[in-house]
């Protein structure tokens, strides 16, 4: 797409900030709502266009080359996607449950479940391409200095015997010889009977124009039959009932073509930005150069006439701004109007209070006390009516802390952006104007900053020359010896922390450390694996299942919206990350199969994350004692704050909190219970860093610890029908499987309820093997070739599944399951 398309798009995103800021900053207080369900559809609302906002903003900021646009761009969308986790936080809190259901509203909307997939932004790889890529070449390097893995040895260390090896060549060349002995007799035989055939036959007795007319009938009907068949397939496609064939032609694929040309913006972006930031150094120091003497002299000028000033209504010069206060600049600084208010409403006070004063001294103790009552009186109603307003019942929206950067970002936007002409600048390289406009602030408070020491002695000079007489120096220095005394008790209070927070391998560094863990196996190299590969479709019921007093299952494509909030997006954002409603861990938990490792990659693979494996059968043997896992746990923690965006990984995580482990068990699975708690506690907003469990079995573990560490719980169902059928289709294609009319997905769909999307992968790698997929164009696919294998799979069975189901109304149920899923589900009584 072009500049325009672009900047068009912007455009829109902007105009739809601008209205959401009608319902957003308001400019009146708004009441408190009580109705419970209106709340949520207003919530619900604002979450899928702040969506629909993202989407928009995160194509113009991947696409857009002008590195000024850019920057405003970044700041509205971190803006953007910090306030879309603020009302899913609120959402959250209202409804008691993480999935949320908005098929009527994208029905009035007239909006599809394509439209609300969170986007995922690519500049969180994009502008860490180089520490990627160095990371993964010092991964590769220590890997290649520790040679093959244990696991790989044992695979060598399994090698067969020489008489096996004979016997396995013995066996396929006697099979060889077989089948070439085999395919000769057929030969053979075929000519026999061709000559017996001819013999028969003799000459030719048809008729030459009649054997023409019959010749004529079977071809014209094959050629209509062809041309038939052909246009009921290219109706099929068109219909979307059957997928579109790949053509082979000389000329590129228009998604090839459209990739093609978002890398080559991406390329351009680079060349612009590096231009920009030539450019902001040559331009400052042009100004400094040119306009820098004459600024100078300017300030000056007016400093010494504030001087003069100051001297003829006081009868003395006045003390110098301290730099702290911002040295000159505060004297010369434009006040709003309101600061100008405030400055008013000081001096009515001050001049009360003197009133008062004299009323003291002049004995007026009657009259006061009269006044003091009414006063109190008034202090009191004042009070009562605050408490009502503050008792009053109702819903209302929390202060946001993204809000304000949008505003200023879209402000930004309106004064700079929206009406201004680029004609001229059709390669949307930098504009040298705005940098000037910038640079120009920053070399005047350069330049103040030596105009204030120059005038600073200049002043004293002056003072000493009209007041020396006057011992002012005396108190100048008490004042100074004052403010070091604060700042020694300052350090010494920097001095203790650093005494709590003792480093154990302050001797080391963080080179040599992620080293050692990489030799242990600690930090791992991560699959590559997209979220988008995590394939689900939306629930379309969602809604109606509540209305009829029904709760239903979680869909994939919710699981993956949530990966995204609460993995991803804090993740790859510094600013989302310190800003908003901290999550710190992170439980994904499901029966077997459905993906949970999936989405633990993907999470890694889109924010390029560090992945440190903590799962007791990784480190069962390694670090031992309790000063052995206090290292780790340090060695843990220290690297991945330094080599953030990391994710700490607990695979099996309920087996941590299990009352008793088992007593065959040598992993030690308990081993970190008492610990995480103080790991969690060290994660700071500025930490990126976040703890990822994984779990079969939740409600096999203690609750109340398992729930208090793990704040954040997702869980993951079995695929529905609609996810099944998706799923079925896409891992065949993809497995070099065609999927024709003869392979009724349909009903393979049907007949797999039960089965995760683990095990449907499983049957198509075992059906589609290499011999397979070279018979398909004369064999084709059936639905009844993947039952064998599916027959050989244990499915999640119904005892497990309802297992995962327990209500979580405590006023029906005292299960140990119910504390655990009131995170997930609700029951009637709850929910109305």
């Amino acid at each position: 797409m072009s500049h325009s398309t672009y900047n068009q798009l912007w455009k829109d995103a902007q105009s739809t900030i601008n209205d959401l800021f009608v319902q957003e900053i308001p400019l009146e207080a708004p009441k408190p709502e009580k109705d419970r369900l209106t709340v949520f559809q207003n919530l619900a609302t604002l979450y899928i266009k702040y969506i629909q906002i993202l989407r928009k903003l995160e194509s113009c900021y991947d696409q857009i080359v002008h590195p000024q646009k850019r920057r405003v761009l970044r700041q509205v969308l971190d803006g953007t996607m910090g306030r879309l986790l603020e009302v899913k936080n609120e959402m959250v809190t209202l409804e008691f449950s993480e999935f949320h259901y908005f098929d009527d509203i994208l029905s009035d909307l007239k909006l599809t479940p394509n439209d609300i997939e969170i986007p995922i932004p690519k500049y969180f790889l994009h502008e860490r391409k180089k520490v990627l890529k160095d990371r993964e070449q010092l991964l590769g390097k220590i890997l290649a200095k520790m040679g093959p893995s244990s696991k790989a040895m044992d695979k060598e260390a399994k090698k067969m015997s020489l008489d096996e090896a004979i016997r396995l060549v013995q066996i396929h060349e006697r099979a060889r010889q077989g089948r070439l002995r085999a395919k000769f007799m057929r030969e053979i035989r075929l000519e026999e009977e061709r000559e017996k055939l001819a013999a028969q036959r003799g000459a030719p007795t048809v008729d030459p124009d009649l054997a023409a007319v019959r010749i004529q009938k079977i071809w014209k009907g094959f050629v209509q039959r062809r041309i038939t068949r052909r246009e009921r397939e290219e109706e099929m496609v068109f219909i979307g009932m059957v997928p579109a064939k790949e053509v082979k032609s000389k000329k590129a694929h228009p998604k090839v073509f459209a990739e093609k040309t978002e890398t080559d913006r991406r390329v351009t972006q680079e060349e612009n930005e590096v231009e920009y930031q030539q450019a902001l150094v040559t331009i400052k120091e042009k100004i400094r150069q040119v306009e820098g003497p004459d600024i100078k002299e300017t300030m000056q000028d007016q400093i010494r006439q504030w001087f003069i000033e100051c001297r003829d209504a006081t009868g003395k010069f006045p003390d110098y701004p301290d730099e702290e206060d911002g040295g000159s600049a505060i004297l010369f600084k434009e006040k709003t109007p309101e600061e100008i208010e405030a400055e008013m409403k000081e001096k009515e006070e001050k001049g009360k209070g003197k009133k008062g004063k004299k009323g003291k001294k002049s004995g007026k103790k009657s009259g006061k006390k009269k006044k003091g009552k009414k006063s109190g009186k008034k202090g009191k109603k004042g009070k009562k009516g605050d408490d009502e307003a503050e008792e009053e019942p109702g819903w209302k929206m929390a202060e946001s802390k993204f809000l304000p950067a949008i505003s200023e970002s879209h402000n930004s936007y309106e004064s700079v952006w929206r009406s201004r002409d680029e004609s001229v600048n059709f390669q949307q390289k930098h504009d040298a104007v705005l940098i000037k406009e910038d640079k120009r602030i920053e070399v005047e408070s350069e330049i103040r900053l030596q105009v204030d020491e120059l005038m600073r002695e200049e002043l004293s000079n002056l003072k000493m020359a009209l007041d020396r007489d006057k011992g002012k120096k005396g108190k100048k220095g008490k004042k100074s010896g004052k403010k070091k005394k604060k700042k020694g008790k300052k350090s010494g209070k920097k001095g203790k922390k650093g005494k709590k927070d003792k480093d154990l391998t302050a001797d080391r560094t963080i080179e040599s450390l992620y080293e050692e863990l990489v030799q242990q196996g600690v930090l791992a190299p991560c699959p590559e694996v997209w979220l988008s590969q995590y394939i689900g479709d939306y629930s379309y019921l969602g809604t109606t299942l509540r209305q009829v007093d029904l709760e239903p299952m979680p869909s994939l494509s919710d699981v993956r919206q949530l990966v995204a909030l609460y993995g991803i997006l804090p993740l790859g954002s510094q600013v989302v990350h310190e800003n908003m409603p901290q999550v710190k861990s992170l439980l994904l938990a499901g029966p077997r199969g459905v993906g949970k490792k999936m989405l633990l990659r993907a999470i890694c693979t889109e924010t390029g994350a560090n992945l440190f494996d903590l799962t007791a059968e990784n480190i069962a043997g390694k670090y031992p004692g309790k000063s052995g896992l206090t290292m780790l746990i340090h060695m843990v923690t220290k690297v991945a704050k330094q080599l953030q965006p990391s994710i700490v990984y607990i695979g099996d995580s309920e087996k941590t909190f299990v009352k008793k482990a088992p007593k065959g068990d040598k992993t030690d699975p308990k081993r970190l219970k008492k610990d995480l708690p103080k790991v969690l506690k060290g994660f700071k907003p500025e930490d990126r860093v976040l703890l990822v469990g994984t779990s079969r079995a939740p409600f096999d573990a203690e609750l109340k610890p398992y729930v208090k560490t793990y704040e954040r719980i997702i869980l993951i169902p079995r695929p529905d029908y609609a996810s099944r059928f998706i799923l079925w289709r896409h891992v065949i294609t993809q497995k070099g499987g065609i999927i024709t009319n003869h392979l009724d997905v349909s009903s393979l769909t049907k007949i797999t309820d039960g089965y995760t999307q683990g095990h449907i992968v499983e049957a198509v790698k075992y059906i589609l093997n290499e011999r397979r997929i070279t018979q398909l164009p004369k064999k084709p696919l059936t639905a009844v070739e993947f039952v064998s294998p599916l027959a050989r799979i244990d499915p999640i069975y119904r005892e497990e599944e309802e297992a995962f189901k327990v209500p979580s109304c405590i006023h029906h149920t005292f299960t140990r399951f119910a504390f655990f899923f009131s995170y997930f589900f609700k029951c009637n009584f709850c929910y109305s």
